[in-house]
């Protein structure tokens, strides 16, 4: 098929049906040319409602996100042209790159190296100089003290940590799945300008988790 025509269809069958109808996201789908981040092996499922796996990473457990949970997620955070973004797992870059084209600045942190240099490779060709990918775990949070708009985690955590929130700026806003296999949830965090975060679950889902995600505290009797 040709991939203006799975472009479409994904957008139509998947993003839209998922109550995605900003036309300025929709629009950013047609221009960030998706295929070009998946993995040669899979780019023939680049437009499937899948999670695709990584196969540079070490971490056999690091996924790509199903189009559809991009689109939503992107919608949720309203990204705005001033906003400083933080993502934690930079994953294959293709977040990354939509984060970018509409935030001021975005810094990514991705624990595995290879794909933290990957992901830089790509967003290079693409021409995207807004965005920087660190290596490091941010999972718990990135450089204490440090303040961003917005907040995403592309893998899921048992436990938010509150260390993630309190980076938040007033009025910013914190996407991560929250929860274990087979109950997440997709939630979005804000923060008022008393500095009170306030937590709605969206919608379920199940990703896979976030490397070194915080776990919920076990008794023992």
């Amino acid at each position: 098929m040709n991939p203006e025509t799975a472009r479409f269809n994904m957008v139509e069958q998947q993003i839209r049906t998922w109550d995605v109808l900003d036309s300025q996201i929709l629009d950013l789908l047609f221009a960030v040319k998706r295929e070009e981040f998946v993995p040669r092996a899979y780019r023939s499922l680049a437009f499937a409602d899948l999670e695709i796996p990584l196969n540079d990473s070490r971490n056999l457990g690091q996924r790509m996100w199903p189009p559809k949970l991009e689109a939503r997620v992107l919608q949720e955070l309203h990204v705005q042209p001033t906003d400083e973004v933080l993502e934690v797992g930079t994953g294959s870059g293709y977040l990354t790159a939509l984060l970018a084209h509409r935030a001021q600045r975005v810094t990514s942190v991705e624990i595995d190296a290879g794909l933290a240099a990957a992901a830089r490779a790509q967003l290079a060709a693409h021409n995207i100089t807004n965005a920087q990918v660190e290596t490091g775990d941010g999972a718990r949070g990135w450089r204490a003290g440090q303040l961003f708009d917005v907040i995403v985690l592309t893998g899921s955590t048992p436990v938010l940590p509150r260390a993630l929130s309190d980076q938040l700026k007033p009025g910013g806003r914190l996407f991560a799945v929250v929860g274990a296999e087979p109950a997440m949830h997709g939630r979005l965090v804000t923060k008022g300008e008393s500095g009170q975060p306030n937590a709605k679950d969206l919608f379920e889902t199940v990703i896979a988790p976030l490397v070194n995600a915080m776990q919920l505290e076990r008794f023992v009797f």
